[in-house]
């Protein structure tokens, strides 16, 4: 604090992972008048407290240039809000407030709507992991319209219900600048969505949409099969852990086709039938941008993966590819192989083949023989899962001889498989011998 007088031009303060910050706040904010060019101030995990969030409130007539605040995992701030809020100063220049698991309480979400009126240039507002403010949303969601150019909205595992959302919908209308929006983890919200996605489709310019883990129905099923498809710009999608988009039996994934523009596609978990994968398939033909596919904890993926393999032919971007727990057999991996030797997926980075055992030593004896031809490959998985214990077979000679063709590789998950003494040893003997740093776990 006593250095701020001589740095007039100072723009950012970033004091955050500091503990010994809390209670202390007011000996910098008295000198914040030095720095009135300031416009990030980051002061997320100090241990902030209610004397803290006072005097911060009274230090932004002194900053009126301020972009960026973030109060980030100060649990101590929940319940007293309303210290910071009565202080801001109305046409504040705020465009970025990030409030994550601060023990929020609804009398927070109220002081929350009433920063809405006062932050016109408002564009991220993260208040995700704050599960007690799902039943101040509706007042939340009626100020948003004050805050027309948001860009980024979080309210993950936020303890919204169906009510919630239903506010929620109305104020999209408000918010056609919207890239991102991300409801997940939401398990209340799941049957609302029937009844609450009549402007979710005017979102044009959305870019990012987080559904994972809303315990979505078969009825929410049947009205976003009508309105993901239409959302035009749509990167990013993530439908992980809602087991009826698997078993619905209206064709969402096979609507995917009408979003050229996806970059990752995440239906881990999600019950996939033959049927549906079959139709993502399909759809993923024409997603040519494609550079994240997360397939993980779909059974039905095993023995099938032959099904993508058209989509994985084209897919020339395709950087992460998760397949943990799809029941995988040797032909899955004979055919990833096969796919990078004839010059496909040779941008592939990550891999993700864990918890899949019924993978036989020949199957993975096959997959080290060809693994050198993923060029590009920085981290691997092929652990065993929690319940399980395996000796290691011959094929680890041949995959410590591909990591020697592999230069970007960092990281190697290796859980639960058994090395015997020799491995062991010629695990040593290749981390002295090639200098390498890999991790091997």
């Amino acid at each position: 604090a006593s250095l701020l007088p001589f740095l007039p031009e100072l723009k950012e303060i970033i004091l955050s992972w500091n503990g010994c910050v809390g209670g202390t706040l007011k000996a910098l904010t008295v000198h914040l008048h030095h720095v009135n060019l300031l416009k990030v101030l980051r002061l997320n995990n100090c241990r902030l407290t209610a004397e803290d969030v006072t005097s911060l409130g009274e230090a932004f007539e002194i900053v009126p240039q301020l972009e960026e605040l973030d109060l980030s995992w100060n649990s101590n701030i929940g319940g007293k809000l309303s210290l910071l809020t009565k202080k801001l100063p109305k046409g504040c220049e705020l465009k970025i407030l990030k409030i994550t698991d601060c023990n929020l309480t609804a009398k927070d979400g109220e002081s929350l709507a009433e920063i809405l009126t006062v932050v016109p240039n408002l564009e991220v507002l993260d208040l995700s992991i704050n599960k007690h403010i799902g039943c101040s949303m509706k007042v939340i969601a009626q100020n948003l319209k004050n805050v027309p150019g948001l860009k980024e909205l979080n309210l993950h595992m936020c303890g919204l219900k169906q009510d919630s959302l239903q506010g929620l919908d109305t104020a999209l209308q408000h918010l056609a600048e919207l890239r991102k929006l991300d409801i997940s983890c939401n398990k209340e919200i799941g049957g609302g969505f029937k009844d609450s996605t009549a402007h979710l489709a005017s979102l044009k310019n959305l870019e990012v949409l987080d559904l994972h883990q809303c315990c979505v129905t078969e009825e929410d099923m049947t009205v976003l099969s009508q309105v993901i498809p239409l959302l035009s710009s749509l990167q990013e999608l993530n439908l992980s852990s809602n087991k009826n988009v698997g078993v619905s039996s209206d064709p969402l994934l096979g609507r995917l086709r009408f979003l050229p523009k996806l970059k990752s596609v995440a239906i881990s978990n999600c019950g996939l039938s033959e049927e549906s994968f079959s139709s993502l398939a399909e759809a993923a033909l024409h997603l040519p941008e494609l550079e994240i596919l997360d397939l993980s904890w779909n059974k039905c993926v095993g023995g099938n993966l032959k099904l993508l393999l058209g989509a994985l032919k084209l897919a020339t971007e395709i950087q992460v590819l998760r397949l943990s727990s799809c029941n995988l057999v040797a032909e899955d991996l004979a055919l990833l192989t096969l796919l990078t030797q004839d010059g496909h997926l040779g941008r592939l980075r990550k891999l993700d083949l864990s918890y899949n055992h019924n993978i036989s030593d020949e199957g993975w004896s096959v997959f080290c023989q060809g693994l050198a031809v993923f060029k590009e490959l920085s981290e691997l998985d092929v652990s065993l899962r929690p319940s399980s214990c395996r000796d290691c077979g011959e094929w680890f000679s041949q995959l410590l001889a591909a990591l020697t063709k592999l230069p970007a590789l960092a990281e190697l998950g290796m859980q639960r498989w058994v090395l015997s003494e020799s491995q062991q040893k010629q695990l040593e003997s290749f981390n002295q011998d090639n200098k390498r740093n890999i991790r091997f776990d």
